[in-house]
């Protein structure tokens, strides 16, 4: 069946068409104008085949500049500079044929002649490319059923690209009332033929005075504190909030892509990139051992390790889903680049089996070791602390004992900020967990170190997967308090973090990252319902549920720069050095006693309150 011809197809030769009867009709106008009545009709014939000759030479020359390749909805001001460029080339060459010819007399007033004829042949022709713009636009306006009015932040370039996209575009159902921006110039004034308002302070008076239902940001450059401050502004406003992408983020010149607020925008602060050159050089051709591979964290520090290709890379998990998606992600990586020089094993256990994990050791003898396997949801946890305390304390014993046992160089282990001042069983564990690495790092040639960061962005347990499953199914989105804070990192970061740091360890380092302003999780909660194209409150209920076991409103303030040990890299700190507790391995006997304890009862915290001293239970008031 033959293939139906798209409207750009047609409106090419619709344009080479009336390109010709335009130049055509302007050229006889000219010489009209010039020679009266008389004149033109004694010099019909030479003038009738000049004219139709220019109308020729003009489409010729438009189709050689690929005029006729520009997109309607594109024509702007530098394609109307291109029209004009070739019209003033052709009428040129027209203009010295007479000339040289002489078939037509000369025209008296050669000048004034030659800018009618290419002031009048630029117009038109630009004219009927502005026609047919207007003509869609007006025909997508009408196309849109649901109109959305809304605000754009930015009257700029990028605010241009917006605009033009909510015009040209049927499917694109913004209807853009007005600008706000903070620029003195452009307020008051219009830009695109819209009023631009601000300063953008003022915004949610301007939301509610234009009945704004959707704000876009379009800022070609913007930092993550800029935006941050915005998205605050837009918090209280009843709108859906979108942005385009920075200059940075686009995949090529050509993106244009209006995308949903990311949640990488919720950092009131820029992202930490760190360099991992050196991480490639260590950990390129060494045995490298990860445990809880399968998991965000894991999953996410065995792609990078991957990247260094070690020569042989060990992924161990207790849950064997995950740790076969990210198994047959590798695989299809070797394959489909050909890597052969990467031994790649993958193997499912408990670090609390010492059995299995001394078997691991002994065959691979692994160089460096990355401790992720943790069990980390805190209310869940808090239910069953004595699993908490076989994993997060007595796995990471057993790792830690032989990696200096087998004589490892390095072994990192993945801490928490609920480490600090701990009010809950898995906070109290992995501060635990911490000080088994000091001692560890204090009585062995094996270096150990500890990085310790808060919630990672979009990892499995946190807050926005469950946010998001509960925004699909039309709500409540639930969180425990109106006023609880947290700190936030991306995986990337995190993940670079614990690269970073292991080059840095030297024995027994809790390293931290400068994470930046906290984040209100009930901010968070609304600007995730605006993503998915919903108004807080109003489409999307958002209820307390009050606080959990062991769960606080604030973290502790993971960095104190007055008394943390700066690093050559400026984003990262040392916490200062404790006194190690030289009792850990029989703390660790006393911990298994919570095995043996019944665990409907306080037992097991209470155990854990006598091993570790910082830790203090709160009850559900977060007290």
């Amino acid at each position: 069946m033959a293939k139906k011809k798209s409207l750009k197809y047609y409106l090419h030769y619709l344009y080479i068409l009336s390109d010709i009867l335009f130049i055509f009709a302007v050229s006889l106008i000219t010489f009209y104008s010039y020679y009266g009545r008389d004149g033109f009709v004694k010099h019909l014939n030479p003038i009738m085949i000049y004219s139709a000759s220019l109308a020729a030479f003009s489409v010729i020359a438009f189709a050689i500049a690929k005029i006729y390749r520009m997109f309607t909805s594109e024509i702007g001001l530098f394609e109307m500079i291109r029209i004009l460029t070739v019209t003033f080339i052709t009428q040129m060459v027209g203009y010295v044929t007479i000339a040289v010819v002489r078939e037509l007399p000369e025209i008296r007033y050669f000048t004034l002649s030659f800018v009618l004829g290419l002031s009048m042949t630029t117009l038109v022709i630009c004219l009927s490319r502005v026609f047919i713009r207007v003509f869609f636009i007006l025909r997508n306006m009408r196309k849109k059923k649901e109109k959305v009015r809304t605000l754009i932040i930015g009257a700029g370039s990028a605010g241009k690209i917006v605009i033009d996209e909510s015009r040209k575009n049927p499917d694109n159902h913004n209807v853009v009332v007005a600008f706000v921006d903070d620029d003195i110039n452009k307020i008051g004034g219009t830009f695109a033929n819209l009023p631009v308002k601000g300063p953008i302070n003022q915004i949610s008076t301007i939301i509610d005075y234009y009945k704004i239902e959707e704000v876009i940001i379009a800022i070609s450059e913007l930092s993550h504190e800029r935006l941050h401050e915005i998205l605050s502004l837009l918090d209280l406003c009843p709108v859906r909030v979108r942005r385009l992408p920075t200059l940075s983020e686009m995949e090529g010149p050509n993106d244009k892509r209006i995308i949903d607020v990311d949640l990488n925008d919720i950092l009131s602060r820029d992202q930490v990139i760190l360099d991992n050159h050196e991480v490639n050089e260590v950990l390129k051709g060494k045995s490298v051992l990860i445990t809880g591979a399968g998991g965000s964290i894991g999953s996410e520090l065995t792609r990078q390790i991957f990247k260094t290709h070690p020569k042989t890379l060990i992924l161990f998990d207790i849950y064997e889903n995950s740790t076969y998606d990210i198994q047959m992600e590798l695989v299809k990586k070797m394959r489909d680049e050909d890597i052969k020089d990467i031994n790649l094993v993958v193997l499912i256990g408990s670090t609390y089996n010492e059995v299995r994990m001394e078997q691991i050791f002994r065959k691979y003898k692994p160089d460096f070791v990355y401790h992720a396997a943790a069990y980390k949801h805190v209310p869940l946890m808090e239910d069953s602390p004595a699993e908490a305390i076989r994993t997060n304390v007595i796995g990471t014993y057993n790792v830690a004992k032989l990696c200096d046992k087998y004589h490892v160089t390095k072994m990192v282990l993945v801490s928490t900020d609920k480490a600090v001042r701990p009010t809950n069983v898995m906070g109290a564990t992995k501060r635990f967990a911490e000080t088994i690495i000091q001692y560890y790092a204090k009585h062995s040639k094996t270096k150990y170190a500890a990085v310790r960061f808060g919630n990672v962005l979009g990892s499995n347990g946190s807050v926005v997967p469950l946010f998001k499953k509960q925004i699909e199914a039309g709500g409540p989105v639930t969180l425990t308090h109106k006023d609880i804070v947290r700190y936030f990192m991306t995986i990337p970061e995190a993940v670079s973090l614990i690269l970073q740091c292991g080059l840095f360890a030297e024995g027994g380092e809790i390293f931290i990252l400068d994470m930046g302003q906290p984040v209100k999780i009930y901010h968070l909660a609304e600007r995730l319902i605006r993503q998915a194209g919903y108004v807080p409150g109003r489409d999307i209920k958002i209820i307390e549920t009050g606080l959990r076991p062991g769960e606080k409103l604030y973290e502790e303030l993971l960095l104190d720069k007055s008394i943390q040990t700066p690093t050559k890299n400026k984003k990262i700190y040392i916490e200062p050095t404790e006194m190690v507790n030289e009792k850990v391995l029989e703390d660790v006997e006393k911990a298994s006693a919570a095995f043996g304890l019944e665990e409907t009862t306080n037992d097991v915290k209470k155990l854990l309150e006598s091993l570790i001293s910082t830790y203090k239970s709160v009850d559900n008031n977060g007290k």
